[in-house]
């Protein structure tokens, strides 16, 4: 009787995910076809949206951190039927969204003259500059989807998320067509315009997501965007104890990323380059796990809301084979076609050689990470966001960036110089120990909510 209980809950997740899984592809499907078009300008303009890229990315990924405790919280709301208090709850997602782009505006003004001391060309410096302006241009239009993400898929809505999102990545094509290569009476701006065509197309989903909120049945009981309640203390200190502890869990992860394509420019124009080929592609298959643990965040969440903690606890096993299984697909796809898939983004004989080398190793690390994003999606599920937060900083930050900086620059007669491949090297071995420690907490979690479960 248990396989195919298994395959009926798998079903279940996977048609809740995939929807997300391809509008979350198609998201970094934007990042892509930047990396691509900028790449057959120059690879000095690579270079440059890779760096200017690496700082706006860490913003956004906190930012979906921060706003992703609407999502556990509508979950169980929706498993406990108690819908009526959802539009409130998701009010409270916006004002925090408002005040979290005041302080992402802040940041990108204060990392502009980071650019200078990285050891880049002056052309560069002053490009990756100029992108990461651009880009911020779309960081209201950001927050605002982030949250009405989170409160559709919680109601099991995922498909116009999907729409949207592929809806966004069809205008990013011939806006930065126009914008790179200078169409229509633009100018030519080469990477700069990958950064305004991205906040072109975040203002462009924005408004198509509060259209279909308007106007679909399925937000009609539980739509947000009217009868404006004030500031809930009590609600924003809730959402605050859950988001900050995923913020801050999410900013470890990418500015260790981010950090590695800011410390290895120094090592020049090639490996930076290489290094966000290998990434950029690692990011688009991580989408599948990522979207995995999504639909588990909200499948946990609604069978704890329901006070079911043992059907929650067999989601997140089966939730773990799926992710498993995808990891080893994608693994074998990367590992077998390494030179192929860098041949996608450059034409440049060096950065081929060394980017179809570090795509073996992104190959390897996502069997890790696929196992890690799936755990945390499922914590998130049982509103656990604190563990997951120090294992990260542990893992990325007292693990990876140190040993990584070691491997990569050489530590006396101890760690030779092994230059960028020391850092995903060092990425694996962080990876690797993310995923143990998120699955034994796992293991507590849900062991620890049944035992809280009342008697029949």
């Amino acid at each position: 009787m248990t396989l195919p209980r298994i395959w009926r809950e798998i079903r279940v997740t996977w048609h809740l995910a995939w929807p997300i899984m391809v509008g979350q592809l198609a998201q970094v499907g934007t990042a892509f076809v930047d990396a691509v078009m900028a790449g057959h300008v120059s690879a000095g303009d690579l270079a440059a949206v890779s760096v200017g890229a690496s700082v706006w990315i860490t913003i956004i990924v906190t930012m979906i951190g921060l706003l992703l405790a609407c999502s556990p919280l509508v979950a169980h709301a929706v498993g406990a039927n108690d819908r009526k208090h959802i539009p409130g709850l998701v009010q409270q997602a916006f004002y925090q969204a408002a005040f979290f782009t005041l302080i992402g505006w802040a940041v990108v003004w204060l990392a502009m003259p980071i650019f200078n001391h990285l050891g880049l060309t002056p052309d560069v410096a002053d490009k990756a500059r100029r992108f990461l302006a651009a880009v911020s241009f779309g960081l209201p239009a950001f927050a605002f989807f982030r949250v009405c993400y989170s409160y559709s898929a919680s109601l099991n809505s995922t498909k116009p998320l999907m729409i949207i999102a592929l809806t966004g990545l069809a205008l990013n094509v011939p806006v930065n067509y126009v914008l790179i290569y200078g169409h229509l009476g633009f100018p030519a701006l080469g990477g700069v315009g990958c950064g305004y065509a991205t906040a072109f197309c975040l203002w462009a989903s924005a408004l198509m997501m509060a259209v279909w909120l308007k106007i679909s049945p399925v937000y009609r009981d539980t739509y947000p965007l009217r009868h404006w309640a004030r500031i809930d203390w009590q609600r924003q200190f809730e959402l605050l104890k859950l988001g900050v502890p995923m913020g801050l869990m999410f900013f470890v992860e990418v500015s260790a990323f981010a950090g590695i394509a800011l410390l290895i420019a120094r090592l020049g124009t090639v490996p930076v380059a290489a290094h966000q080929i290998a990434l950029n592609f690692a990011s688009v298959l991580f989408q599948v796990p990522a979207a995995i643990g999504t639909a588990l965040t909200v499948r946990v969440g609604q069978a704890l809301g329901a006070g079911k903690p043992q059907d929650a606890r067999f989601i997140g096993w089966a939730g773990f084979k799926m992710g498993l299984a995808a990891a080893v697909a994608s693994a074998l796809f990367t590992g077998f076609g390494h030179y192929w898939v860098a041949s996608w983004y450059s034409e440049d004989t060096q950065v081929l050689a060394l980017a179809a080398v570090l795509l073996i190793y992104a190959a390897v690390f996502q069997l890790f990470d696929a196992t890690q994003v799936i755990a945390a999606g499922i914590l998130r599920g049982y509103k656990v966001t604190r563990t997951p937060m120090i294992i990260h900083l542990t893992a990325f930050w007292v693990v990876g960036l140190p040993l990584g900086y070691a491997m990569t620059f050489g530590a006396g007669d101890l760690i030779a110089k092994r230059g960028v491949i020391g850092y995903w090297e060092a990425l694996v071995v962080a990876l690797g120990f993310t995923a143990c420690l998120l699955t034994w907490q796992f293991v507590r979690v849900s062991h620890r909510a049944l035992q809280a479960q009342p008697p029949r």
